[in-house]
């Protein structure tokens, strides 16, 4: 689920392309009193499909970044005191990982550190088949709006990242990002030097972020269900980077894997299905792109050999990844 917050910008944008945005909402089973009401929870696969829908609509295909560029930094809600007055942008995205429930429950964030460059990740997780595309961007703009809001001129990424393909135009994004865009990409999401993160928020205050914290903590619960998701999102984004193990996933939600693993029990799973659903995904993801070998296709899904991969491919899939490959892109 998704606060209708992230619909914010939807009514300009969709009114500067002549759409009615009401006609767009309801055509995806959405009320269009969502708008008036910023934390009702939708779907969001809805979301998903009526950002598609719209970019299609109006031959726009930066139309969830012209969304994000609507947004004003820290247009959060209720948690937009906890993130504004953080010390640190390192901070500010640890604390968007903590206060996830409140934030978007489908939306995954992972920072990856090695030397002098930081990979901030994000996914979108909503059901296989959905396209993401305008609602990746829309999140990755919005992320960039947050790291401006903070560091001001000071912050200077080195590059953004889609794994999705380039549209024909991308003035847009060169524009909006100010630095370079890579598409085709093997994640979603930004780079940029380690001390940037560190760099100190002039607007930071520890008091008033205490005083949000015990504010916002008591509301940001999750239901049993939601240890699924959490689960779900987390291996999405370690297992690209050999990281997806029961330790590294437990320690990364901040519970102990007994725990982690009772819980999945009780929802009806297991860590291991669902490390095997998040890597048929992924693999379905990947093989449709030609960019990727197949061969860096099996080490982004946790293989160290590539016939390990295509046995486990092949078992999941009834056939090879270069046959599965070929039937689909004739």
């Amino acid at each position: 689920m998704v606060r209708a917050r992230a619909l914010s910008g939807l009514l300009q944008v969709a009114r500067r392309f002549g759409l009615s945005p009401q006609d767009l909402l309801r055509q995806v089973g959405l009320d269009a009193a969502v708008l008036a009401d910023s934390e009702r929870r939708l779907p969001i696969s809805s979301v998903c499909q009526l950002l598609e829908m719209a970019a299609e609509k109006s031959a726009c295909a930066t139309f969830g970044l012209q969304m994000a560029d609507t947004r004003q930094p820290f247009d959060f809600g209720m948690i937009e005191l906890v993130l504004s007055h953080k010390r640190t942008l390192r901070e500010v995205l640890l604390a968007a990982v903590q206060y996830r429930h409140l934030l978007n429950e489908a939306l995954a964030i992972h920072v990856e550190s090695g030397g002098d460059k930081v990979v901030v990740r994000e996914e979108i997780m909503a059901s296989p088949g959905i396209s993401t595309r305008q609602a990746t961007e829309l999140a990755v703009g919005l992320l960039s709006r947050t790291c401006v809001g903070l560091l001001g001129e000071h912050w200077k990424p080195w590059s953004v990242n889609f794994t999705h393909p380039a549209p024909e135009d991308r003035r847009f994004h060169r524009q909006f990002f100010g630095c370079a865009v890579e598409f085709d990409s093997d994640f979603n999401g930004l780079v940029c030097a380690a001390a940037d993160l560190d760099r100190p928020n002039p607007n930071a205050d520890p008091e008033l972020v205490k005083y949000a914290e015990s504010l916002a903590r008591p509301l940001n619960v999750s239901g049993p269900e939601s240890i699924v998701l959490d689960v779900r999102k987390t291996i999405h984004l370690l297992l690209p980077i050999e990281q997806a193990t029961v330790d590294e996933v437990a320690l990364y939600l901040h519970v102990s894997v007994r725990t982690m693993q009772r819980q999945l029990e009780a929802a009806g799973t297991s860590f291991s299905n669902l490390v095997e659903d998040v890597r048929q995904e992924l693999a379905v993801r990947y093989l449709t792109n030609r960019r990727y070998p197949i061969g860096q296709v099996a080490t982004l899904l946790g293989y160290s050999r590539q016939s390990s991969f295509t046995q486990w491919f092949t078992a999941r899939f009834g056939t090879t990844p270069r046959a599965w490959r070929a039937a689909r892109l004739k």
